[in-house]
C-alpha cells in the first residue's frame, strides 16, 4: 500500500481543523443570537380561571401536570433529538411513578429570554398564568441571558462585545433582581405547585480568560437558593459540578448549552429532588 505523502498528510489535518473550527464558531454564533433576539410565542390559554392544584407530595397526586418556563436551556436548544431536560424529566417521573399519569401540560420556554422578560411575560400574559396555575409541578431556568448581555455589554441593537468579568460582578445584583421578581411572582401565581429551579453553570470554563467567571456564577446561586429557600415548595438543583470537568462530555457543539447526555443528567437530578 503506497503511504501518503507528509506535505498531503499535513493539508489534510490543517482542513480538518480549520473546518471543525468554523463548526464551533458558527454553532456558538447562533447560540449568542438566541440570546440577543430572544423571539417569544404566547400561548393562547382559555379564559376560564382553573382552581390551583391541591398542595403536598407528587407522589400523592392523582395526575402530575409539568410547566416548563424560562429561556433556551428549558426549550432544549443543543439537544439533537429535540428532548431537551423537560422530555427527559417525563419519561423519568412516568418510572419513578409509575401509578401516578404524568402529563407536559406545556413548554414554553424561549430562547434568549432574559429574567426582566419573563417577569414581564407573567404579570401582563394570561396564557403563561393559565398554563402555571393548572400545573403542580413548575420548572424553569433563567438568569444566564442576563448574565451573559450584563457581561458583554450588548443589548439586542449592538454587536457582540468582550465579555467582561469585571462588569458582571458589578452588576450582578441586577439580574439577581429580576430572578427574585419572578421568584415571587410564580409563588402568587400558583403557591401550592413544587417548583425546581435550574441553577446556572460557566460553559467558558475551559477558556483561561473566562474560567473566574465561575465565581460570579456560584455567586449567583447562591443568592437563588436564598431566595427560593424562603419558599417550602421551592427548590434549585445544581449544574456547575456537571460541566466544569466535563464541558467535552456534555455541552454541545455550540459551546453554550447542553447535548442530550447534559440534558438527562438534569433531568436526572430534578426527579431526585422531588418527593
Amino acid at each position: 500500500m503506497r503511504s501518503v505523502p507528509s506535505g498531503v498528510m499535513w493539508r489534510i489535518i490543517g482542513i480538518s481543523a480549520l473546518a471543525a473550527t468554523l463548526l464551533l464558531l458558527v454553532g456558538f454564533g447562533y447560540a449568542v443570537k438566541d440570546m440577543l433576539y430572544p423571539k417569544a410565542q404566547a400561548y393562547m390559554g382559555s379564559d376560564s380561571k382553573p382552581e390551583l392544584p391541591p398542595s403536598g407530595s407528587l407522589s400523592s397526586s392523582k395526575q402530575i401536570t409539568i410547566a416548563a418556563i424560562g429561556d433556551s436551556l428549558t426549550k432544549g436548544t443543543g439537544d439533537s433529538t429535540g428532548e431537551g431536560y423537560v422530555k427527559q424529566l417525563v419519561a423519568q417521573l412516568k418510572l419513578k411513578y409509575p401509578n401516578i399519569p404524568v402529563k407536559l401540560g406545556n413548554n414554553l420556554a424561549v430562547n434568549g429570554l432574559r429574567a426582566d422578560q419573563l417577569s414581564r411575560l407573567l404579570k401582563t400574559d394570561k396564557g403563561y398564568r393559565y398554563a402555571l396555575k393548572q400545573a403542580n409541578l413548575i420548572v424553569f431556568s433563567i438568569g444566564g441571558n442576563d448574565l451573559f448581555q450584563i457581561a458583554s455589554g450588548t443589548t439586542a441593537s449592538e454587536s457582540t462585545g468582550d465579555l467582561s468579568l469585571d462588569k458582571l460582578k458589578k452588576e450582578l445584583p441586577q439580574g439577581l433582581n429580576r430572578l427574585t421578581s419572578v421568584i415571587k411572582q410564580l409563588h402568587e401565581i400558583n403557591p401550592n405547585a413544587q417548583v425546581v429551579y435550574m441553577g446556572l453553570y460557566n460553559p467558558f470554563y475551559d477558556l483561561k480568560d473566562f474560567r473566574d467567571g465561575s465565581l460570579q456564577i456560584q455567586q449567583w446561586n447562591e443568592q437563588a437558593y436564598s431566595v427560593l429557600h424562603k419558599y417550602p415548595n421551592m427548590t434549585m438543583i445544581p449544574t456547575f459540578d456537571l460541566f466544569e470537568r466535563t464541558i467535552n462530555t456534555y455541552l454541545s457543539s455550540d459551546h453554550f448549552h447542553p447535548n442530550h447526555d447534559g440534558y438527562r443528567q438534569i433531568a436526572a437530578r430534578i426527579a431526585q429532588s422531588l418527593e
